[in-house]
């Protein structure tokens, strides 16, 4: 089964289970992965020290991610950075003190309890070039060529319609922007029982 081939109702049931995984994750990440996340898990994908104490712990600690997209690229100053499915935003963060004062950084993720935590975060600290919004990767709530370096961190993954997320972060990019993921691949054939359950696409 391809995600072009999904129903529209069987896509928004996959939205729906993603969104209630993740209000879950959002209150309590802690044994919920197969692999390490907060402080840990970031120090383990090559996050430097220095980026981490720089921003808010509370952030650090409710890390989830599989790889580092600044790895691929990172933000030159002045630049206006998305991250798409952001989760507790620790890559917003780090994306907006890359980008110095005169770049921006937006974080987007479908599910409003994900965003909780960045957002107090936000509003006790001084990170004036930050910003929070729900919303979907299949229709990005941004104009075109809103950003010259879009990111993404395990997120695509439970997207169910990618090629619509694709063009979606294609339109968002600016002119020789860069788009830089990382994320999980799948390098055998999945068993049908295992595309067809919720669960499985939500995880």
């Amino acid at each position: 089964m391809h995600e072009q081939c999904l129903s529209s109702e069987r896509a928004e049931a996959l939205r729906e289970a993603v969104k209630k995984t993740y209000r879950a994750v959002a209150v309590q990440p802690a044994g919920r992965f197969p692999y390490p996340i907060g402080r840990d898990g970031a120090t383990a994908l090559g996050y430097e020290a220095a980026w981490l104490d720089a921003v808010p712990p509370e952030v650090v600690e409710a890390f989830v991610g599989v790889g580092n997209p600044f790895q691929v690229a990172r933000p030159r100053p002045g630049e206006a950075v998305l991250d798409v499915g952001c989760g507790a935003g620790l890559d917003v963060f780090l994306a907006a003190l890359l980008a110095g004062a005169t770049g921006r950084a937006a974080g987007l993720d479908l599910t409003a309890e994900m965003l909780d935590r960045p957002r107090r975060s936000l509003a006790a600290r001084r990170f004036g070039n930050v910003e929070f919004t729900v919303g979907s990767a299949e229709a990005i709530p941004y104009a075109d060529a809103s950003f010259d370096l879009v990111i993404s961190n395990g997120a695509l993954n439970l997207v169910p319609d990618k090629d619509r997320a694709f063009r979606e972060i294609r339109r968002v990019l600016r002119p020789g922007g860069v788009f830089a993921a990382a994320d999980v691949l799948v390098e055998e054939t999945v068993p049908e029982a295992l595309l067809t359950a919720v669960d499985a696409w939500s995880t």
